[in-house]
């Protein structure tokens, strides 16, 4: 199999190392999400751009205070681009591998909730900035779907609180300023450690701790493979790396069947 602009032996490699692998874990970026369309928020037409005020909700200490940049961090929420959203075929090539009984783990970085909306088991997938696909009070921790919250909104509540406490909600994503769940972190590391192969989709490989993955799994003896759409900060850990579109690579790789 051809793919443009692709090593061709490196390919096939990838290929045969996934198709023999028994314990793969994934790390997934924005880069697997970027063919389902996920909109911009700093480009000209971003929803941080048309709505200043939202960008101010992604920093907790700022959200708890200020009832203005909670409404305006609803309205962005509320806008159709983001929950028009869905999962791409490189999703569908990680729902294959688990579907064979090869996926061990999938650590995403991402907040969109297209992993499990593909079809992958929650009980694999480690989302480590947590998930915009849910909400959470503040206050009693209470867990709701995010369409619950949003339908309020369109009906008209600017900043709709807990049903069960009256506590103040959010999207259940990590905030600036809020420490990451260290239960999910773990288990992240875990699945690292615990796999034969990793795969690094569509990530800089820049954030911590995230992207501990890669080399827990090297130094307990996995193969890495990279593949993204450009260089990334741990290159020098890979035993491959395709460069090019996760849209067109990573379904090839796993040849989901037509």
């Amino acid at each position: 199999m051809l793919i443009k602009n692709v090593n061709s032996s490196e390919f096939a490699l990838v290929r045969q190392w996934i198709a023999e692998a028994q314990r793969i874990t994934a790390i997934t970026g924005a880069g697997i999400s970027t063919a389902s369309g996920i909109p911009d928020f700093r480009g000209p037409n971003g929803l941080w751009t048309k709505n200043p005020l939202a960008e101010k909700a992604s920093n907790i200490r700022v959200y708890l205070k200020d009832e203005e940049v909670r409404i305006a961090g609803w309205k962005a929420s509320s806008d159709r681009r983001l929950r028009s959203v869905e999962p791409n075929v490189g999703h569908y090539a990680l729902v294959e591998l688990e579907q064979r009984g090869q996926l061990h783990g999938l650590v995403t970085q991402n907040v969109d909730g297209l992993h499990v909306g593909a079809g992958n088991s929650r009980e694999l997938v480690h989302e480590v900035h947590g998930t915009w696909q849910f909400t959470r009070c503040i206050s009693c921790r209470e867990q709701r779907p995010v369409e619950e919250t949003l339908k309020r909104v369109d009906a008209g509540e600017a900043d709709p609180k807990c049903l069960k406490c009256g506590g103040l909600m959010k999207r259940d994503v990590i905030l600036f300023g809020e420490a990451l769940v260290e239960e999910v972190i773990a288990a992240a590391l875990k699945a690292a450690e615990e796999a034969d192969l990793i795969l690094a989709i569509g990530s800089s490989l820049n954030v911590m701790p995230a992207a501990n993955v890669v080399p827990r799994g090297k130094a307990a003896g996995a193969k890495v493979v990279i593949i993204n759409g450009q260089p990334t900060e741990m290159d020098n850990y890979a035993d491959a790396f395709l460069l090019g579109d996760i849209s067109e690579l990573l379904p090839a790789l796993v040849a989901i069947p037509d």
